[in-house]
């Protein structure tokens, strides 16, 4: 344990009495300064009569309420579908990127590259006007094929990652390639992989935003009606405050998912097992006769 304690502390000088105290006050200082930016933030809501009840009263409706929860409820149906497309999409582009035939390679990276490179924007506005598709085939579609894109590469350098030895391994026990890939580098690339992921799911998440240039009713265009109401005095900022949280929770929610994920995955039995005890010699992988 203490040759531990000493390899960890090894890389760094432990910081003294005045190090200290001066992170401190570096500490003290950045705490001021974002007081001081919330400060003069809410003064200008303030000042500029953000919080009056006339800009406020229309979320009082229920009719409001209902346009906002449906926008809301169309926005999570979106994300659902281009979230679950994307990964199967990424799956499959990263198994044709991985394979031994030349023309299958070839046809996935043309695919990934092109579609990685384009803009989300113009895929769902070609995908809407061009090729005449409703707004939520349009809006997925458009979402599906940029973030599987980017997936795919995510998926295919996890898996790459794994150490050479573990592949040649597996196939010295006469595993097949698919069981090499099932049984040893996924669970293995993962852990890997996870944040990654997450973070690709939570970019189409706010991309799902986007809907509202081709009239789909999410969130933001809920909110966007009800900005643009004159009889309510444009309460832009009211609409942009009441938005935005419920925005940065769910992305939050998506990120507090992933941890809990990798803390599980961490605590699991087989992960232990295969980190604590590795297999005997000739102990046969699973799959395998």
């Amino acid at each position: 344990m203490k040759a531990l304690d000493h390899s960890a502390t090894a890389l760094y000088d432990i910081p003294g009495p005045k190090t200290e105290r001066r992170h401190k006050v570096y500490g003290l200082i950045s705490t001021l300064l974002v007081l001081a930016l919330v400060g003069w933030v809410l003064y200008l809501l303030f000042d500029t009569d953000q919080f009056t009840a006339a800009k406020w009263m229309p979320f009082e409706y229920k009719g409001i309420q209902e346009l906002l929860l449906r926008g809301l409820g169309n926005t999570l149906k979106a994300f659902a579908l281009a979230a679950v497309l994307s990964l199967v999409l990424g799956t499959v582009l990263a198994v044709g990127r991985l394979s031994d035939h030349r023309p299958v390679r070839w046809i996935a990276t043309l695919f990934v590259e092109f579609f990685r490179a384009m803009p989300v924007l113009v895929m769902i506005f070609f995908i809407y006007v061009a090729l005449k598709v409703e707004p939520l085939p349009a809006l997925v579609a458009g979402l599906t094929l940029y973030n599987g894109s980017v997936l795919a590469e995510v998926f295919r350098s996890g898996i790459n990652s794994v150490e050479r030895g573990q592949r040649e391994a597996a196939y010295a026990l006469g595993m097949r390639k698919t069981q090499v890939m099932s049984h040893v580098l996924v669970p293995q690339a993962v852990r890997a992989m996870l944040p990654a992921i997450i973070s690709q799911l939570v970019v189409a998440l706010k991309d799902t935003s986007l809907g509202y240039l081709i009239t789909y009713e999410e969130f933001l265009h809920a909110g966007k009606l009800i900005a643009s109401n004159l009889d309510y005095d444009l309460p832009f900022i009211p609409v942009v405050m009441v938005i935005s949280p419920i925005y940065i929770g769910m992305c939050m929610l998506l990120s507090w998912f992933a941890q809990w994920v990798s803390k599980r995955q961490r605590r699991s039995p087989k992960t232990e097992a295969a980190e604590v005890a590795p297999a005997e010699p000739g102990t046969l992988l699973p799959g395998v006769q």
